[in-house]
């Protein structure tokens, strides 16, 4: 929803104030003669900032003739980069409009349309952050090269002592520090996108898809097996008849165990009354012979 509503609006304001900016720039020469003074001499420059290609006439204070001097400078190539990257990013956010709107079930068909979105995205991500910043660094150059200290040492009746020059009106840079606001905003805007295309492709579903489940969810994964196998144990199963309870089947193993328990003891008593009958027949035997050899 962000790319079909701000996008659009945003690259407009980037580029057209990049794009429509004009400066204007006036000094004047004061010559000691007061015959060859100029004091008005205008300098206007703007978009694509080819500097080197803007130029005016001064006076020669010395001789009654005047001098071309241009500006130093050729800017054009981050200006012009800038404004390709806005133009093309406020087509692509048209279009990309029109899409959502209109084709939303070809855009999700065989996940090609999220996935083309995603990487083109993420190419303009990129590519505003370049221009943005090449942009601003731009600007704090061109405006060296018009500050009106620079230029008027450029002419040749200014570097002398006896004539007066003095900047009459500057550049207003309003415009051109708006365009570095609006540029850095379609960063932004172009960046946070990213995550909400990216929840729109196959990689963002199969993980939602195939969630990994943390040491909680384990956890209660096993508690819930383990319940439901207490459960399955306590009921009754209906092809065998009713079982018995817990506490009965308790009660029942414990009269065996009893059961075995008196039965060893009167196998034991019966072991111990034979070996004392046996003792007792030992010991008459030995008491008979002992008679007889008396």
């Amino acid at each position: 929803m962000c790319m079909v509503i701000f996008a659009p609006i945003f690259a407009i304001c980037a580029f057209a104030t990049c794009g429509g900016y004009f400066g204007h720039l006036q000094v004047k020469v004061d010559c000691a003669n007061r015959r060859q003074s100029n004091l008005s001499i205008n300098i206007d420059f703007g978009y694509p900032f080819r500097l080197q290609q803007v130029h005016f006439k001064a006076p020669l204070c010395d001789a009654k003739r005047e001098e071309i001097i241009f500006l130093d400078g050729d800017f054009s190539s981050a200006a012009q980069f800038f404004v390709t990257v806005g133009v093309f990013a406020f087509l692509y956010s048209l279009l990309a409009t029109i899409v959502y709107v209109f084709y939303q079930n070809k855009y999700l068909k065989n996940n090609r349309g999220p996935l083309v979105d995603f990487v083109v995205t993420v190419i303009f991500s990129f590519m505003w952050l370049v221009g943005s910043c090449c942009w601003a660094k731009t600007i704090s150059n061109i405006k060296t090269a018009t500050n009106p200290t620079q230029v008027l040492l450029l002419i040749s009746a200014c570097r002398a002592q006896e004539n007066k020059c003095t900047a009459t009106q500057e550049p207003l840079w309003s415009r051109l520090n708006t365009s570095v606001v609006f540029g850095f905003v379609n960063v932004v805007l172009w960046v946070g996108n990213i995550w909400f295309v990216f929840k729109e492709t196959g990689w963002y579903k199969t993980g939602q898809r195939y969630p990994t489940r943390s040491a909680s969810g384990k956890r209660a994964s096993e508690m819930r097996q383990r319940l439901y196998s207490e459960s399955s144990f306590d009921q009754p199963e209906e092809s065998f008849g009713p079982q018995p309870s817990r506490q009965d089947s308790f009660k029942q193993s414990m009269g065996d165990v009893g059961q075995q328990i008196q039965e060893g003891e009167c196998v034991s008593r019966g072991k111990g009354a034979t070996a004392r009958r046996s003792e007792r027949v030992r010991i008459a035997v030995r008491q008979g012979e002992f008679q007889m050899s008396t």
